[in-house]
C-alpha cells in the first residue's frame, strides 16, 4: 500500500496484493463496503498525492445525508472499548503525528501547538490529554459490520546502478514528457516493445535493476530504496518515489499465474521458483500487468532515512505508525485506533492515517506500514488478517462529529 508513497497502486491491488487467492478475496470482500457518514460528519479539505498507491490531491467531501459508496459510519465509542489502549507505548507514535502537523487537515491544525509539545511527555500524559481532547468513533460499515481487513506495505531496498553494466539491465524511467499528452499511455508491453512507445520515454533511465521481478516490486510498492552504484564507482543511498503512472489499469502477475494453473504459491518466492523453470515467458507474465510505474529520485540523508517516503498526506510516513485508508471514509491525518488480533501480527496500536491506495476500498480497510527492507518486506507479504478500527476525532470542533 504505497502509499507507500504513491502506495501506488498495490496500493493497486498493488501494494498489499502478493498474488494470493484468499488475499484476492479479501480485498474484494473490503471493496463491496458501502458506509454511510453522519450528515454533520468530518468536514475539511485535504490534499495530498499519494504514495504507495497514487491517490490524487482532492479535498475531502462535504458528508452525505445518505449512504454512499465507499463511506462508512462512526459510532461514538467509550475509551474503554479500544483494545489495548492502556498498554501502548503511545510515544512511538508521536513523531507520526508531529508529521502529520506539518499538513495537518481543519479539525485538527488546533490540537498542533498541543501534540509537539507533548512529543517529550511519557505515555501517560500522552493517554491523558487524548482522552480530554478526542472522541472515539467505532468505523464501521454501512450495514453496521465493525469487520475489516489489514494488510501490509514496504519500501524495498535494491541493488542498483546508474548504467547498464553486464547483469543490471532492467531500467527504471522518470515520467516521459509526452505523459499527460494521451490517456491512458502506453501500456508496459507497448513501452517495451513498440518503436513509437520506446522512443517517448526518457532518453536517460534514472537507474537499471539486475532483476526483472525486483523492478516490479518497487512498481507495485510505488517506492524503493536503492543502493546505487555511480559511474565512478561510489555507492549511494537514494529514494525513488512514485511520479506517476501511464494510466493503465493494474493487473497482479500472481493472480494470472494462480487463475492460468501455472503455479499453486503465487508469493515472490514461488513467482522467482516459476520464472527459474520458465525464463523463455519471462515477457509474457510481466506484460499480464498493462500498469507502468514512473518515478522521481530524492536524496536519502540520515534524518530522511529514518522514516518513510511521503504518503498522499504528503509527509512522510513512520513504519509501524503509519496506514493507507480510504480517504472518503477517514479523512488524513486523522489519529485512528488499529486493532488486529493476527495470526501474522497481533496488534492494538495507535496510527496515523497518512496515506491511500486504490485497493484500499471501505471504511474498514487499512494498509500498515511496515517500513523497508527484508523483514519489512516479508511482514507486508504475510499480513492479511481481520481488523477493527477507531477514528479520534477532536471534540468541541465545530461542525465535527457530536
Amino acid at each position: 500500500m504505497s502509499s507507500m508513497t504513491t502506495r501506488l497502486p498495490w496500493r493497486w491491488m498493488d501494494r498489499a496484493i502478493l498474488g494470493t487467492v484468499s488475499a484476492v478475496t479479501a480485498l474484494l470482500l473490503a471493496a463491496c463496503a458501502t458506509p454511510t457518514v453522519p450528515p454533520d460528519a468530518l468536514p475539511g479539505a485535504t490534499t495530498g498525492g499519494t504514495s504507495a498507491t497514487p491517490g490524487s490531491p482532492g479535498v475531502f467531501p462535504p458528508p452525505p445525508a445518505a449512504p454512499v459508496a465507499g463511506r462508512g459510519r462512526w459510532v461514538p465509542a467509550d475509551w474503554s472499548e479500544l483494545p489495548g489502549f492502556a498498554d501502548d507505548n503511545l510515544f512511538e507514535a508521536w513523531n507520526a503525528w508531529t508529521k502529520s502537523c506539518e499538513k495537518p487537515g481543519p479539525a485538527f491544525a488546533a490540537l498542533c501547538g498541543d501534540v509537539r509539545r507533548l512529543s517529550i511527555a511519557t505515555p501517560d500524559e500522552q493517554r491523558a490529554w487524548m482522552m480530554a481532547k478526542l472522541q472515539p468513533f467505532r468505523v464501521e460499515s454501512a450495514d453496521g459490520n465493525a469487520e475489516g481487513l489489514l494488510t501490509a506495505y514496504y519500501e524495498p531496498v535494491i541493488p542498483a546502478s546508474r548504467m547498464p553494466l553486464p547483469g543490471f539491465g532492467v531500467p527504471l524511467y522518470g515520467p516521459p514528457a509526452t505523459l499527460g499528452q494521451r490517456k491512458p499511455w502506453y501500456t508496459r508491453q507497448q513501452i517495451e516493445s513498440l518503436p513509437e512507445a520506446r522512443a517517448a520515454m526518457p532518453a536517460r533511465p534514472l537507474a537499471w535493476l539486475s532483476d526483472p521481478v525486483e523492478a516490479m516490486v518497487l512498481h507495485i510498492q510505488g517506492s524503493g530504496r536503492l543502493r546505487i552504484t555511480e559511474p565512478d564507482g561510489s555507492v549511494r543511498l537514494v529514494r525513488l518515489a512514485y511520479a506517476a503512472t501511464n494510466d493503465q489499469p493494474y493487473k497482479s502477475i500472481g493472480t494470472w499465474l494462480l487463475q492460468t494453473g501455472q503455479v499453486r504459491d503465487a508469493t515472490w518466492p514461488g513467482i522467482r521458483a516459476w520464472l527459474a523453470q520458465n525464463p523463455q515467458r519471462l515477457n509474457e507474465l510481466m506484460w499480464t500487468n498493462p500498469r507502468y510505474v514512473f518515478f522521481r529520485e530524492e536524496p536519502l540523508d540520515t534524518l530522511d532515512a529514518s522514516f518513510g517516503p511521503r504518503g498522499a498526506q504528503g509527509v512522510a510516513l513512520t513504519p509501524g505508525r503509519s496506514i493507507a485508508v480510504d480517504r472518503t471514509s477517514i479523512p488524513y491525518g486523522t489519529p485512528v485506533w488499529l486493532a488486529s488480533p493476527g495470526p501474522t501480527a497481533s496488534l492494538q496500536r495507535l496510527v496515523m492515517a497518512q496515506d491511500t491506495g486504490s485497493a484500499i476500498v471501505g471504511a474498514v480497510r487499512a494498509d500498515f506500514f511496515a517500513g523497508w527492507g527484508a523483514d519489512a518486506g516479508e511482514t507486508a507479504g504475510r499480513l492479511k488478517q481481520s481488523l477493527r478500527l477507531w477514528a479520534l476525532w477532536p471534540r468541541g470542533i465545530p461542525g465535527a462529529l457530536p
